[in-house]
């Protein structure tokens, strides 16, 4: 087993929109084409950025999320899904010192990189400055001399001297190397709508952006340094145990009850450690799709709908006739089905698009979902 909580760094931002997400993903995809196993975390309750991350590592990306989960908890999961891995590489979330108010650090991804006692590289994007990059980024080093902010990445500068100035300006006045800038390519742009961005799970060249973002990310930043500073990151403390989950059970017939979980391009916000419990717990994983599938997998005990975005495939699920009657089936004899987010608005009579038009859906509760706003 590998040393955990060893190699391990954060990628930061001064706000949000800074390039956070387009920097992990290349970072992570450009460390594996060095032969290096990564593992990606996404600080906050995100479900989308993780789907880059996904992508980029070839393996689940987890969350971290210390406010509803507590703080020993985070770092058992932390531990445990870590354990074989070369390097962690974290994504934070909103600005670095954002949390959920404005006097505390609660939340924020200043408060994960104490918990983990990972090092964090900052984003500045400097499209629009040049020498008042060196403000920002002083201003940030000085904010929380606790935070072990280890370095910065200039994004988005106009060509390679724009790129060296912000560079020396940020170092003059932090200290701190700068691992290196990333031009404004349009290769690196990621479609965004409401909520953020637009998942991978959609129909997109979504692998040849993460190749393109890994390939521009090797060629602009030291890798070799931000390694450096990955593995210089302090030994796990010894009161942090990794997290274990138990075998899966059997029932008294042998069979493991099947959990029938939801997974398409219109449902897809589903944490994996939610599905290792139901694992762990007894159940059988079986994934259908309500855009595809017309009935329930076999031996269905139950029925998990998480979130996503059905409102942008209402026509085809609405077309799914013969799922709503099994999934009513289903609820008629009392099998337990859980709901959330989008997959509520699923069991619904109806979804109301943008335009106005009404798309039936399962009908298993009252009532209509609607855009607004």
């Amino acid at each position: 087993m590998k040393d955990t909580l060893m190699a391990r760094l954060i990628i930061a931002g001064t706000s949000s929109g800074v390039g956070k997400t387009t920097i992990t993903a290349g970072l992570i995809a450009a460390l594996r084409v060095r032969g290096l196993s990564v593992q990606a975390f996404k600080v906050g309750p995100d479900y989308i950025d993780p789907t880059y991350h996904t992508l980029a590592a070839g393996r689940p990306c987890r969350n971290l999320d210390a406010w509803m989960v507590p703080p020993d908890r985070v770092l058992a999961s932390f531990r445990r899904a870590t354990r074989d891995v070369d390097v962690t590489v974290v994504e934070g979330v909103m600005g670095l010192y954002d949390g959920f108010g404005y006097d505390d650090e609660a939340g924020s991804t200043a408060a994960a990189a104490k918990l983990l006692e990972a090092p964090v590289v900052l984003v500045v994007d400097a499209s629009k400055m040049a020498r008042s990059a060196g403000a920002i980024a002083l201003g940030y080093r000085q904010f929380d001399p606790d935070l072990n902010l280890a370095g910065f990445i200039a994004n988005r500068v106009g060509g390679d001297g724009h790129g060296r100035g912000v560079a020396a300006a940020i170092e003059r006045a932090t200290g701190l190397p700068v691992f290196g800038w990333l031009p404004r390519d349009p290769r690196l742009a990621i479609p965004e709508r409401y909520l953020g961005l637009v998942p991978t799970r959609e129909p997109g060249r979504w692998t040849d952006f993460v190749h393109s973002a890994g390939e521009i990310v090797a060629s602009h930043l030291d890798l070799d340094r931000i390694l450096t500073v990955a593995r210089q990151a302090p030994p796990p403390c010894e009161a942090v145990r990794e997290e274990t989950i138990d075998s899966p059970e059997t029932h008294a017939s042998g069979e493991r009850p099947v959990i029938a979980v939801a997974s398409d391009e219109a449902f897809h916000f589903t944490y994996p450690e939610n599905l290792e419990r139901l694992e762990a717990a007894g159940a059988e994983i079986a994934f259908f799709s309500p855009l595809r599938d017309g009935r329930l997998p076999p031996r269905t005990a139950g029925v998990m709908l998480s979130g996503g975005f059905p409102e942008l495939y209402a026509t085809d699920l609405s077309g799914n006739v013969p799922l709503h009657a099994a999934l009513r089936d289903a609820h008629d004899g009392r099998m337990p089905i859980y709901a959330e987010c989008g997959g509520l608005m699923y069991l619904t009579e109806a979804i109301v698009d943008d335009q106005g038009r009404e798309h039936p859906m399962a009908g298993l509760l009252p009532g209509r979902s609607a855009m607004s706003g």
